[in-house]
């Protein structure tokens, strides 16, 4: 079978589930690359960001989507909210992944997102390596089954990739028949100048303590190729002077740090030189200001 076989199988699929679940290491896993930023941190991703997995036969079109949560009183905490609730508005397939060790009111909700589509539904129960009884797997989802309407199950540790390959095929053979929609050597839609500023908050998350790392976000102020090699400049935006000093760090220390990481991993997965520029500057209350968010690319 080849991509031009009129059996061919296309179709969008959505991840969704509440914080902290494994979603993005379930899309990394799924397309064979490092495309979505992972912390063990809840919410991490903050947009929704598109994923391809092109296999014989089928391409499928993963659509990582932030953790649906109830703490939402804040403008960003709603822009989260508001991209994972619009996402599986265009699903031919929707995979919700939550966390085999615990159900909360949190995955509660996300059913009841699900449910409000008609597309198909998988569970994907996520972490099954920390489950101390896996004898207690079969039990916990068949109670999850019974009032809710899922296509079928999965018990998963994406980080390990295990229980991938027949989630794979599972998914692929529940797309609609269709021509591929990107080029088999296509990962995603979003642009290098998106990616980079999603790798350097990635660092943020992993490299910053307790709560500062939600209080930062990051804009690529400038992208330019030249040659083999891209020269970027990014700003870490925070709210307030204090963090600043904590991102830059003594004698500037941390944000080299930062910035040498998020470097590396925007050479692997470029494939090319970078020269990368940070600087840290304040706005105060950024999070909670609609027009900030918008142009600092939180549009929804």
């Amino acid at each position: 079978m080849t991509l031009q076989d009129p059996s061919h199988r296309c179709g969008r699929v959505v991840l969704i589930g509440r914080p902290n679940v494994g979603k993005s290491t379930l899309l990394n896993a799924l397309i064979g690359e490092r495309l979505s930023i992972v912390s063990p941190k809840p919410q991490t991703t903050r947009h929704s960001i598109l994923g391809v997995a092109t296999r014989e036969g089928a391409q499928i079109v993963f659509v990582d989507t932030p953790g649906l949560h109830a703490a939402g009183g804040r403008a960003l905490n709603r822009h989260v909210n508001r991209v994972a609730r619009q996402a599986p508005e265009e699903a031919d397939l929707i995979v919700h992944v939550a966390d085999a060790r615990r159900w909360t009111d949190e995955d509660e909700a996300v059913w009841r997102l699900a449910a409000a589509h008609a597309a198909p539904k998988l569970l994907v129960l996520n972490k099954v390596d920390l489950v101390p009884d896996k004898g207690r797997l079969l039990p916990f989802a068949a109670e999850l089954t019974r009032t809710r309407d899922y296509a079928g199950v999965h018990f998963l540790c994406a980080r390990r990739q295990d229980g991938l390959a027949a989630l794979l095929d599972d998914i692929a053979g529940r797309l609609p028949e269709g021509p591929p929609a990107f080029g088999e050597d296509e990962l995603t839609d979003r642009s290098e100048r998106f990616l980079a500023a999603e790798l350097i908050r990635e660092q943020l998350m992993l490299q910053l303590s307790a709560e500062l790392p939600y209080a930062t976000t990051v804009e690529i102020e400038r992208f330019e190729d030249e040659g083999a090699m891209a020269r970027i400049a990014a700003a870490i935006w925070v709210e307030r002077d204090g963090q600043k000093a904590i991102v830059v760090g003594k004698a500037g220390e941390r944000l080299k740090a930062i910035g040498t990481a998020a470097r590396l991993r925007m050479e692997k997965l470029f494939g090319r030189k970078v020269f990368l520029q940070l600087w840290v500057k304040v706005r105060e209350n950024w999070s909670d200001d609609e027009a900030a968010l918008r142009r600092l690319g939180y549009d929804g």
